[in-house]
């Protein structure tokens, strides 16, 4: 990853106005964690329902990728599995190759939370870039496609199709 140089402090100044604005957003209940309202509704946690997010996206985990993605160790995944699973949303699979690696896997009523979860934070966005217009959300759009580029992330690439014929937008 290679930096472009801070000539005369301006990338510094740059970062702190930057970081200013998102604390700024942050502040905003609406935008400081779309998943918040659907915590309370949905009587999940918010480490549950990015649980829920994670192998909604990505499908059936170990408790390792699971824990990685989660941000938390493998004993705490390990608690947020028992739960999620205790109320029907996942179920604990070992691996067909590897029978002692078991992986995390929607049940259907998982599919259904994640489906909500999904489209609650789609909505979240999409008001969001409504406050936009069509050449800012571009550039919008443009700039972390090129952030995502600039740090080598190999599996950001164009997302899936979304459910109910929305499709994520891969951007100009």
């Amino acid at each position: 990853m290679r930096n472009i140089a801070d000539r005369g402090g301006k990338l510094r100044r740059d970062a702190d106005h930057l970081e200013g604005r998102i604390l700024a957003l942050a502040r905003l209940r609406p935008l400081r964690d779309p998943v918040a309202a659907t915590c309370e509704h949905l009587a999940l946690t918010p480490p549950q329902i990015h649980a829920l997010l994670w192998l909604g996206e990505d499908g059936p985990l170990t408790m390792g990728e699971l824990a990685r993605r989660v941000a938390v160790t493998e004993k705490t995944v390990t608690g947020i599995v028992d739960r999620l699973e205790r109320d029907g949303h996942l179920a604990r699979e070992r691996d067909p190759d590897d029978r002692r690696v078991i992986r995390a896997r929607l049940t259907a009523r998982g599919e259904e939370a994640y489906g909500r979860i999904d489209g609650e934070i789609h909505a979240s966005v999409q008001r969001l870039l409504g406050l936009l217009g069509p050449a800012d959300r571009r550039a919008l759009l443009r700039i972390v496609n090129r952030i995502i580029e600039k740090l080598g992330v190999e599996d950001a690439g164009p997302a899936r199709p979304r459910k109910g014929g929305r499709g994520k937008t891969e951007g100009a």
